[in-house]
């Protein structure tokens, strides 16, 4: 496990607008950095969702007030309903995230808009780290972050919905604990804890939409998709 972990917030990005060049953005904040902070191999980099959504144009117009035209909206975007609740309605993406209203958002986007999930995160974070590669000639781990509601616990939370090049399961099955004692179910979802982490300096409502995250062990890195090993099938599901 690491000794110490960094979270540096990527701040002077600027707007992003529908269909503008997401890695051209990034790499105007990140070239703001002091030169001890500046994206470097083995680093992670978490990015919302909210700007890679604007940036492949993933944004429909939606009347804010118009509560029927959400609900057909959420609707269109979902595999199943599972839950509903007054104007909440929990349900299953295409992805197969299970979400509140098919993680269709109204906050920071323009009056009138109405912000839908990348189609597939995980290309969209394969995408992004091979131009990072290009550009900064650095081996990075990309992730994009997005928040869910959690059953049985109040607020709300960070979590990966996109990754490349970082392990998104730490599988400490077969190892032991301190005591000794096998560990026969225990797996780690690192991909959650660490975009849980960047949220903390990226924040809801201050401009700063990416975060890097330094000293993860080389451990963590590789291969590996969010959807194929985060989300849990519904077979193993207890709850749905």
């Amino acid at each position: 496990m690491p000794s110490a972990i960094m979270l540096i917030p990527v701040e002077g990005v600027g707007e992003i607008g529908i269909g503008d060049d997401l890695h051209e953005g990034l790499l105007t904040g990140l070239n703001t950095l002091p030169d001890d902070q500046r994206l470097r191999n083995g680093d992670v980099l978490v990015v919302t969702q909210k700007i890679v959504s604007k940036a492949e144009g993933q944004i429909v117009y939606l009347d804010h007030s118009d509560s029927a035209a959400k609900r057909d909206l959420v609707l269109s975007l979902s595999k199943r309903v599972l839950r509903r609740r007054g104007d909440l309605v929990i349900v299953e993406t295409e992805h197969g995230f299970v979400c509140a209203n098919a993680g269709v958002d109204l906050s920071n986007v323009d009056d009138g808009t109405a912000a839908l999930l990348p189609v597939d995160p995980d290309r969209s974070a394969r995408k992004l780290r091979g131009a990072l590669q290009r550009s900064l000639g650095v081996e990075v781990g990309v992730l994009i972050s997005d928040t869910f509601g959690r059953a049985w616990r109040n607020g709300v939370c960070d979590v990966a919905i996109g990754g490349s090049g970082i392990k998104p399961i730490l599988d400490l099955r077969g190892s032991y604990d301190a005591n000794g004692r096998l560990l026969e179910a225990t797996e780690v979802c690192i991909v959650d804890e660490l975009c849980a982490a960047a949220e903390l300096v990226m924040g809801k409502a201050t401009g700063v939409p990416a975060a890097i995250i330094r000293g993860c062990p080389d451990s963590w890195f590789g291969e590996g998709s969010v959807v194929d090993y985060v989300v849990r099938a519904p077979e193993g599901d207890l709850f749905r």
